[in-house]
């Protein structure tokens, strides 16, 4: 494999640390990204869903990202989640993204309003050309119903700022091709799948788990690079616990909250209405997970 591709190999769509009465905690917020990047992390995905960017205001992305930036910028990627269902308040993120310092922004999907193809080409154009940055899309029909089809992803990969896939739609038959034909550098965005990923031809992964047990994720990324599969899937088996108890059992912004907490990276598992903490239960659920796995 080659070397470590341009926005890194090894990130975390990180969550975003809050205090017990809900407000943003930037402190903490950097603690967390300098935990990540000192274990390993390439790069961050802040403000992504798992930042639980719907309950966000603008302004609080904005000290969030600038914070992130300010904790692991010269050490790390820092990519800002700057996608919604809405064009131009997509375009003014990425604009606030790039004169925050961002290197890259995230573009998910347009959710809920179901644009046909021509808007999504539409839309992502819209977002690249919006600033100087480098453009990640983000495929997840399950939040966001419409899958990017294959003919709109050749047009959009002729611009040359969208640059790279965040790929959460577990069709690696698709992805494979992808791959081949847009030149596209493609990142597995659904944690049970990344050592597939990988095996199809992807440069790296967004996870969520990633940021619960970052040592064995860089583990496994780096035996892949070497090309020590059987270490690999090693890795892989021994996560399985975790990526069950974090993204299988409820939304999992609130289970990595919970498993940060009870690892002392973050002192509260607190989330934002509609979400809801991890129950007595769950949480068991994720102690017994995270005892399988050491780093």
């Amino acid at each position: 494999m080659a070397a470590a591709p341009p926005l890194g190999r090894v990130l975390s769509a990180m969550v975003t640390p809050m205090r017990a009465d809900g407000s943003v905690d930037l402190d903490a917020a950097q603690r967390l990204a300098t935990h990540l990047v000192d274990a390993g992390h390439d790069g961050l995905v802040v403000s992504g869903t798992t930042g639980e960017s719907p309950t966000t205001s603008a302004t609080e992305k904005d000290e969030l990202l600038r914070a992130v930036i300010d904790a692991v910028g010269e050490r790390a990627v820092v990519i800002a989640g700057a996608g919604s269902n809405d064009t131009a308040k997509s375009i003014e993120s990425v604009q606030a993204a790039a004169k925050a310092g961002a290197d890259a922004v995230l573009a998910v999907t347009p959710y809920y309003n179901k644009p046909p193809q021509a808007g999504l080409v539409a839309h992502f154009t819209a977002l690249a050309d919006a600033s100087d940055l480098p453009v990640m899309v983000y495929d997840i029909p399950g939040r966001s119903v419409v899958p990017i089809a294959r003919d709109t992803y050749l047009r959009i990969a002729e611009h040359e700022r969208i640059v790279a896939v965040k790929d959460a739609r577990a069709d690696l038959w698709l992805a494979g091709d992808l791959i081949e034909r847009t030149g596209l550098a493609w990142y597995s965005g659904d944690d049970a799948m990344n050592l597939f990923h990988f095996v199809n031809g992807a440069v790296g992964f967004v996870g969520v788990t990633s940021q619960v047990a970052p040592a064995a994720y860089r583990e496994m990324a780096d035996a892949v690079v070497a090309g020590r599969w059987d270490d690999a899937r090693g890795v892989h088996r021994r996560l399985a616990p975790i990526v069950d108890a974090v993204m299988n059992v409820t939304q999992g912004a609130i289970m990595a909250k919970a498993a940060l907490a009870l690892q002392g990276v973050i002192e509260t598992p607190t989330v934002r209405l509609p979400l809801v903490p991890a129950d007595e239960h769950q949480t068991a659920l994720l102690r017994d997970a995270l005892a399988t796995v050491a780093g």
